[in-house]
């Protein structure tokens, strides 16, 4: 059995409910990492106050639940609007962001078995993961089940503008300088385009075992 498992893969791609999902069938703690950055980016937005001087003691914690807490105040809703999507790609430019979120990270990962998902999980956070999983889609089905979820939630979406914000933070993810969005040589690359997040839950689940 698999005990460390890392996702990787860009916006939209289903990593965090397909993370959920395995995460709750094998028992093991889901991690986030997004959400970390979110909320970093969410401190920035809120705050007004430099990123440099808010990451010396910013308090992040996510519980077994999937919930989010800043600064010991949940956030789990405020973090998934499309600003703090945008503000979350700035964020993870910055060297000291993400080497104090990474250290977060690890510590987590060494509290016993573990999915982590994110952008550099498998190359950066946990190279030594016992299972890696790269994890994407096209960027229209990407943009499509974006525009879903904020219409569930009641938000404002525009198709044709969340099909340019993720490309966009493709962009962004995949050319910075620092950690960018890339699939490890030891990876396992699943496209969940053509698949439910069942399929997809199922296809990791087996690998893990």
């Amino acid at each position: 059995m698999k005990k460390i498992i890392a996702i990787d893969g860009p916006a939209g791609a289903g990593k965090s409910t397909v993370s959920k999902i395995c995460a709750a069938r094998l028992g093991y703690t889901y991690i986030d990492t997004g959400a970390m950055y979110r909320a970093v980016a969410l401190k920035v937005l809120q705050s007004g106050t430099p990123v440099e001087e808010i990451i010396k003691d910013i308090d992040i914690k996510l519980d077994s639940a999937g919930k989010v807490f800043l600064d010991g105040r949940e956030v789990t809703k405020e973090i998934r609007t499309p600003q703090v999507s945008r503000g979350a790609s700035d964020v993870a430019k910055f060297g000291f962001v993400r080497k104090k979120l990474t250290e977060l990270q690890r510590e987590m990962a060494r509290q016993g078995s573990v999915i982590m998902d994110g952008r550099d999980i498998g190359t950066q956070v946990l190279p030594n993961a016992d299972l890696k999983i790269f994890l994407t889609a096209t960027v229209e089905e990407r943009a499509r089940r974006r525009f879903l979820e904020l219409k569930e939630k009641n938000l404002l979406a525009d198709f044709e503008q969340i099909k340019k914000e993720i490309s966009l933070r493709d962009k962004q993810d995949t050319e910075r300088e620092i950690a960018p969005l890339a699939q490890a040589e030891d990876a396992i690359l699943l496209d969940s385009t053509n698949l439910t997040i069942e399929q997809v839950a199922e296809k990791i689940l087996e690998l893990a075992i």
